[in-house]
């Protein structure tokens, strides 16, 4: 075989062993947002429970490392957390007949009722942002004297209401299940902000959270709209996208279940990708005013909800501040964006919530 014929044929060898390589590096260049498939979150990083909650130096700066690179990461192996049982009991809630859930309507749909945040708000399409149906849990179980309180403060303490139907047994695993479960995510996330806390060396920042009185856990469901359905307020000024929750960023720190569902995507490097689906773990992300405390040294991650084409279901778990902590400087005492028009968290929240939950609450709801 003469030496030019060998030189093309290793020359040809490796044109075959490439092109494929180059083929696809051109069609990641070119695709759409969208299409991008998370090839920049393969790494984020699954946290065992047992190592966030026992707080040693390494956690806490992988949890930072997260937060910088992504501004979220998965908690795995939740010791006595069952995701199945909470579906089966979010889908069976969301499946009662109309009148039962009004029963525990907030009172933007159900005049009749007192409770004005916690409690069921219906899926309603044209209103603003989202389009879900909803359930909100908070910490508190039992009436607060409030004669004192500001129309806000007595809202951040409002007690829950429990659905009541012809199923007792129903009714008290409903009840004993996410009673649970938002202890459950209350310890990870004040796992989560002792360990941000720690590696930032800002212990203050850990006591701005002790109360979390306007904690919340959602139930949401996402129903199914048809293929022409929908609100010209869901489509992605970004990319054209039918959304069910157009893209946002959350306020503080949430802890988030998805189950097998898809549809979240995250913004990361100027594109949209797909986040996968939590299983029977959580994934944590913090928000805009976190990010500012902390002088921008974690992320907060912009996300948005797909419109998947059939029913979806997630639980978000919000964990804010006490009412009254400080927002209005970081944990280097600085003025912080929300310290220009607020002092303290309860104050902020006024105008905040009611954007943020247009379905359960009218623009005024806390004021007064």
């Amino acid at each position: 075989m003469s030496r030019d014929l060998l030189l093309w044929l290793v020359l040809g060898l490796l044109l075959a062993l490439l092109l494929p390589h180059f083929y696809h590096r051109l069609h990641q260049a070119t695709r759409s947002p969208v299409q991008a498939n998370r090839p920049g979150l393969y790494d984020v990083a699954r946290i065992p429970y047992l190592d966030l909650v026992a707080g040693d130096h390494s956690t806490d700066q992988k949890v930072l490392k997260q937060m910088k690179k992504y501004g979220f990461f998965y908690v795995t192996q939740i010791p006595d957390y069952d995701s199945y049982k909470e579906l089966e009991l979010l889908k069976k809630f969301f499946n009662l007949p109309t009148d039962v859930k009004y029963k525990v309507a907030v009172t933007k749909h159900n005049p009749a009722n007192s409770n004005v945040y916690r409690g069921y708000g219906p899926a309603m399409d044209n209103i603003n942002t989202q389009y879900k149906e909803v359930f909100n849990i908070g910490p508190h179980e039992v009436e607060t004297e409030t004669k004192s309180y500001s129309t806000a403060k007595k809202i951040s303490v409002e007690r829950n209401v429990w659905p009541v139907t012809d199923d007792n047994s129903f009714d008290e695993e409903f009840k004993h299940t996410f009673q649970k479960g938002f202890s459950i995510r209350k310890t990870v996330a004040q796992s989560v902000i002792k360990c941000i806390g720690r590696a930032l060396h800002a212990p203050q920042l850990i006591e701005r959270f002790k109360h979390h009185e306007f904690s919340t856990l959602g139930l949401r469901k996402y129903p199914k709209r048809g293929s022409t359905g929908g609100s010209s307020k869901t489509v992605s000024s970004f990319d054209g996208e039918m959304l069910t929750e157009l893209e946002h960023v959350d306020s503080t720190v949430t802890v988030l279940t998805t189950f097998s569902n898809p549809g979240l995507q995250a913004l990361y490097k100027g594109v949209y990708e797909d986040v996968d689906p939590t299983g029977d773990s959580f994934i944590i992300n913090i928000g805009a005013l976190l990010e500012d405390i902390t002088e921008s040294q974690i992320m907060a991650v912009r996300h948005r909800v797909k419109d998947i084409q059939r029913e979806r279901f997630s639980i978000p778990f919000f964990f804010n501040p006490s009412f009254d902590a400080d927002i209005s400087s970081s944990i280097h005492g600085k003025k912080t964006p929300a310290g220009e028009h607020s002092e303290t968290f309860g104050e902020w929240m006024t105008q905040y919530l009611p954007a943020v939950e247009p379905i359960l609450l009218r623009g005024n709801a806390l004021l007064g």
